[in-house]
């Protein structure tokens, strides 16, 4: 896998606990709710701009292969940082499906995408993305699809991963497959 061996990434052990900072907490404080919201939904739309950003001066320098690679490669730590890290400021104590559920629909790509559908029982779960900002964005710009099914699953199994051991990521539908109008993408999540 791309850039295996040149980056030590971060230990997925540690989850800073000295930040914020006081002053940062007094002033997100003095904030009405609505704003606070304004701003950390703000925030949310910037990191997607920074991950669509770095990958279209990726792949216009490298070709979109190499883009998807890294891409790929980073969502996989993400994919587990952000899962671990939800577990822990939700205080998700369970394994099961709807644990996982729960945490995803809080996760960042969760939020950013405009279209969404969550189904959950004990054994077996989906996620289904019927509205895209990144695919929306790029076909309206001419770009065409982003064959992003490598980067989401990779995603996705890290972070199921950091769940259960015994829960499996499959794809029903993503780019570069064949996909429905109404649907970019579906997941489902099941508990062996």
């Amino acid at each position: 896998m791309y850039m295996q061996n040149n980056i030590r990434p971060h230990s997925f052990d540690v989850i800073l606990l000295d930040w914020p900072t006081k002053n940062d907490v007094k002033m997100l404080n003095s904030m009405s709710r609505e704003e606070l919201l304004q701003l950390f939904f703000l925030h949310i739309k910037n990191i997607w701009r920074v991950d669509g950003l770095y990958f279209l001066g990726i792949e216009e320098e490298f070709g979109t292969t190499a883009a998807t690679q890294i891409d790929t490669y980073c969502w996989n730590i993400i994919g587990k940082l952000e899962a671990r890290e939800l577990r822990w400021a939700l205080r998700i104590k369970k394994k099961d499906i709807t644990a996982l559920l729960q945490a995803l629909k809080n996760s960042s790509w969760a939020l950013y995408q405009i279209g969404k559908e969550y189904e959950a029982s004990e054994k077996k779960g989906v996620f289904r993305v019927t509205r895209c900002r990144t695919q929306e964005t790029r076909v309206n710009k001419g770009l065409g699809e982003f064959p992003c099914k490598q980067v989401r699953l990779s995603y996705l199994q890290s972070f199921a991963k950091e769940f259960n051991q015994r829960i499996e990521v499959v794809c029903k539908a993503c780019p570069p497959e064949a996909h429905s109008n109404n649907v970019w993408c579906e997941w489902e999540f099941i508990l062996h």
